[in-house]
């Protein structure tokens, strides 16, 4: 019978986890129950330091935040921190500095709170209570296997068909007799706490999800690890704890827990606390040729929160974003409004959202039309001077040339033409029109002339520059251009072309496009004349006189 009603002696358990002096009894009265409304729900947003911050994460953090604001309830931060060996250096910052670009504000954190410490790392004594209570119910024991042995364990029980794990007859230590414990103790042997699982019968355990409905799954028969060698918990083990100690009602968190929850449950039994809800909200998903996949912290940059923050997403806009990726019924809404509701962990979708990059950018355009220019050119400046220092420097050394370059061309209502989605466009859309960003075009056989030769390039600018007049209504002066053009034997039609091919030297919108290229570095650009009128008199003659 591989089954053990064996109860250690206080004298051995005590060596097994040292006692701090702290009780189960004493913990319950330190984190009584909350004194809040029936329905206020308690959630948790509880990341692992172990990179950056994924923004399916930030969703769910979303979610969870919601249903504490919406119910009058209380949205934790925990940082589950006891996978020392995959703890990454700076991640913390990093998620601070993530939610505090989502505006997301735990009401309890590491910052304050009176359920803490609210890092796992710091909650070690906390464990060790509970851990020395289930050893003191026979519901946990030492196990001294090491690595090796584990694997050599896995290959016996792949070669006999059956599931791997450390369960049943094959959990080796789950028997040993106390003396045996005592010897390996004094022999200083390694061991780690196992939960010692109830027998396993194949029997299955239903639990409603409050993404999913009813489910059904085979019952856990793995008697997992609880405390490390180190005496840090496992995530099994601490967040059972955590959970109930903070009184969380609902626990909203990744799919990829899915399969944990029957564990979780016999832990939550075991340790005689009533287990919260679940709700497992689906990954974001990402096309990939043909089908479609998890976005991946390894193979995607959109993956990481700081990817927006770098581009220069408004945050309204993604935030709208994630909550309609969240609950559909708030997709194509108002944005303001879509900021303003409540999220429903019953209406997330159990399969998953696709992200959508150009669908991001939608919402955001409408973000920043719904803008003044002064608030444009605030945020566009905060933004750079974190991440683009030379348009940064630029932006401080002219307010108003900026203002008047984002009002190159308000549409009717009197808003920001929409093509800026982040504040990294407005390089490529506005940075020509400020002194210090533009690169003078310099070789008048430059691709960007084509199909005029470099010497009727060259003539057209002298022509151009040699008659300038900058006063002037539109009429005159992009008359000034044709009559340039006209000179020099531009034609104004195909007509001129066939009458004459061998004197036809080009258009007039090619020689026009000489002007266009040289003053704004490209081929397209919002109306000539309004952009003279930002630049002024002196800068565009500077530039036209830059071929020599």
């Amino acid at each position: 019978m591989w089954y053990s009603d064996l109860v250690l002696s206080a004298e051995t358990r005590a060596r097994l986890i040292p006692s701090s002096g702290v009780t189960t009894d004493a913990l319950e009265k330190r984190y009584p129950q909350r004194s809040l409304r029936v329905a206020a729900e308690v959630t948790r947003f509880a990341p692992s330091p172990t990179g950056y911050v994924h923004v399916g994460g930030i969703l769910v953090a979303l979610i969870a935040q919601s249903m504490a604001a919406t119910s009058g309830g209380v949205f934790i931060l925990r940082i589950e921190d006891t996978d020392q060996n995959r703890y990454v250096e700076g991640a913390i910052p990093q998620l601070l500095r993530s939610l505090r670009y989502f505006n997301i504000v735990p009401d309890e954190s590491i910052a304050a709170g009176d359920y803490g410490p609210y890092q796992q790392s710091a909650r070690q004594e906390i464990y060790d209570a509970y851990a020395a209570s289930l050893l003191a119910q026979n519901r946990a024991y030492p196990c001294f296997c090491t690595s090796d042995d584990l694997a050599q364990l896995a290959a016996r029980q792949r070669a006999a068909d059956v599931p791997v794990g450390y369960w049943g007859e094959w959990a080796f230590c789950r028997t040993l007799s106390e003396a045996e414990i005592v010897r390996r103790l004094d022999a200083r042997m390694p061991y780690v706490i196992r939960f010692r699982a109830p027998e396993f019968t194949g029997g299955k355990v239903q639990y409603v999800d409050r993404v999913r409905g009813l489910l059904e799954v085979e019952d856990n028969r793995n008697d997992v690890v609880i405390r490390k060698t180190g005496g840090l918990p496992t995530y099994h083990f601490a967040h059972p704890i955590d959970d109930h100690l903070m009184r969380v009602t609902t626990v909203v968190r990744a799919d990829e827990w899915l399969s944990s929850v029957p564990i979780h449950l016999q832990l939550f039994a075991a340790l005689g606390f009533e287990p919260p809800k679940y709700g497992h909200v689906a990954p974001i998903l990402i096309v990939e040729g043909r089908s479609r996949r998890k976005l991946s912290k390894r193979k995607d940059p959109q993956a990481n929160v700081d990817y927006y923050a770098e581009s220069g997403y408004p945050v309204e806009g993604v935030l709208c974003y994630l909550r309609g990726l969240a609950n559909s019924r708030l997709q194509d809404q108002p944005w303001r409004e879509v900021l303003a509701a409540e999220i429903r962990l019953e209406e997330c979708s159990a399969s998953g959202q696709l992200l959508d990059l150009n669908k991001l950018a939608h919402i955001c355009r409408e973000v920043i039309a719904d803008l003044t220019m002064p608030e444009i050119a605030q945020r566009l400046q905060a933004w750079a001077d974190v991440y683009d220092n030379a348009l940064a420097q630029e932006l401080r050394g002219d307010r108003a040339a900026v203002l008047r370059a984002l009002s190159i061309e308000e549409c009717s209502l009197g808003r920001a033409r929409k093509d800026l989605a982040k504040w990294s466009d407005f390089r490529e859309n506005y940075g020509f029109l400020l002194p210090g960003l533009f690169e003078l075009v310099e070789n008048p056989a430059d691709m960007r002339f084509a199909p005029l030769p470099a010497e009727l390039v060259l003539a057209m600018a002298r022509t151009v520059v040699d008659n300038y007049q900058h006063e002037g209504d539109a009429t005159a002066w992009f008359d000034q251009v044709r009559n340039a053009a006209v000179s020099l034997g531009f034609s104004a039609t195909a007509g001129e072309y066939r009458r004459n091919p061998e004197k036809f030297r080009g258009s007039l919108k090619e020689a026009a496009n000489v002007v266009r290229v040289l003053v704004t570095g490209r081929t397209t650009s919002p109306d000539l004349y309004q952009v003279s009128r930002i630049l002024g008199a002196a800068e565009v003659l500077r530039r036209l006189r830059s071929l020599g």
